[in-house]
């Protein structure tokens, strides 16, 4: 593996999907330790590090009352958007706002752009990354799209399985969305490093 063209992608570890949270996703908190070991070890080794949000608007078809599946969460600029507080993201680390448009529910970090407004995916053409190491909330969803959209994009994807959880809405959810993530090419790795 090229580790030079490797990137680490951070989901939506905001306090709305944690405990206490609008929308907590079971075990959410679980994940920030082993983020935290990824994020030390990416950035002792000069790997970009990433920080997905979802970012709503108060009025979005996203929200159930609204006519969409969820809660209202994240919203721009609420406490509840905010990334959980021992969550250790580095100073340079880039943030990717996504469903910010009330007709989209910006699931995927390939929906969002970085803070000067370049898309996801130019932004990682631009650092010719060719890697991504995911981790994050949730598993059967925003986890998913990522990965599912980075190998579409031609993307080699390491799910960092150990520092993910999921929401299972549906029984069964997160472990199907696992093994489809596999299925299209993803490696699911419990690496504890990012060279494991």
């Amino acid at each position: 593996m090229d580790i030079d063209k490797s990137a680490l992608l951070v989901v939506d570890v905001q306090k709305d999907f944690c405990s206490g949270g609008a929308l907590p996703v079971p075990g959410g908190d679980g994940v920030v330790a082993p983020l935290n070991r990824y994020i030390d070890d990416a950035v002792e080794r000069g790997i970009p590090v990433y920080a997905s949000r979802d970012w709503h608007p108060a009025v979005t078809n996203h929200f159930e009352r609204y006519g969409g599946t969820w809660p209202v969460h994240c919203v721009q600029g609420t406490g509840g958007a905010r990334f959980h507080p021992d969550l250790r993201l580095p100073q340079t680390s880039m943030v990717v706002s996504k469903g910010e448009r009330p007709d989209r529910a910006g699931y995927s970090a390939f929906d969002g752009h970085t803070a000067d407004g370049t898309p996801f995916l130019a932004d990682l053409r631009r650092r010719a990354i060719t890697h991504l190491y995911v981790g994050g909330l949730a598993t059967d969803y925003c986890v998913k799209h990522s990965v599912l959209d980075a190998l579409s994009a031609g993307l080699k994807v390491t799910l960092l399985e150990d520092a993910t959880a999921g929401v299972d809405l549906h029984p069964g959810d997160s472990a199907r969305a696992l093994e489809h993530m596999r299925e299209q090419g993803a490696v699911v790795a419990r690496a504890g490093s990012l060279a494991g």
